[in-house]
């Protein structure tokens, strides 16, 4: 009798427990589930939040891997992020540099250090993230691969 008490209740306690699991409702807490939709309208809000929050930065931003021609008045910056490309065209500029070093003229091998000329036709690479740039002494035209910003 006891061993048959025990067996209802343990039976009843699966079915109820069965029960749960078959008619729990798919997305609540205890089953986080979501469709491709709601994720991909997710996704889609992210992309429109950061593209909104980049437009509004002070400055223009720009980031490209074609060469793009840029031309700044005198007074402005082009500051590069790593691994920019800088060609200075027409004008005059300056280096702008950090604690940690200078720009890096490739084509002369060396390192532009602060408050330098940079030389006209040269590959300058922006080394890291930062700040690092050109201050333009002059009105210049540049032609510039990577991202950038102009100030």
């Amino acid at each position: 009798m006891k061993i048959k008490k025990a067996f209802i209740t343990i039976g009843a306690a699966v079915c109820l427990l069965g029960a749960t699991a078959v008619f729990s409702e798919p997305g609540s807490n205890e089953d986080p589930l979501i469709s491709l939709s709601y994720l991909n309208n997710s996704i889609e809000q992210v992309k429109t939040y950061i593209d909104n929050k980049i437009a509004n930065i002070n400055g223009s931003t720009s980031s490209s891997n074609e060469l793009e021609v840029v031309e700044l008045g005198k007074g402005q910056f082009l500051i590069g992020y790593s691994g920019t490309e800088i060609i200075l065209r027409s004008g005059k500029g300056k280096a702008v540099v950090s604690d940690l070093g200078g720009l890096s003229d490739v084509t002369a091998g060396n390192d532009i250090g602060k408050d330098l000329n940079i030389p006209s036709n040269h590959l300058i690479i922006v080394p890291r993230d930062d700040g690092r740039g050109v201050y333009v002494t002059a009105d210049a035209i540049f032609m510039v691969r990577g991202t950038y910003d102009i100030r």
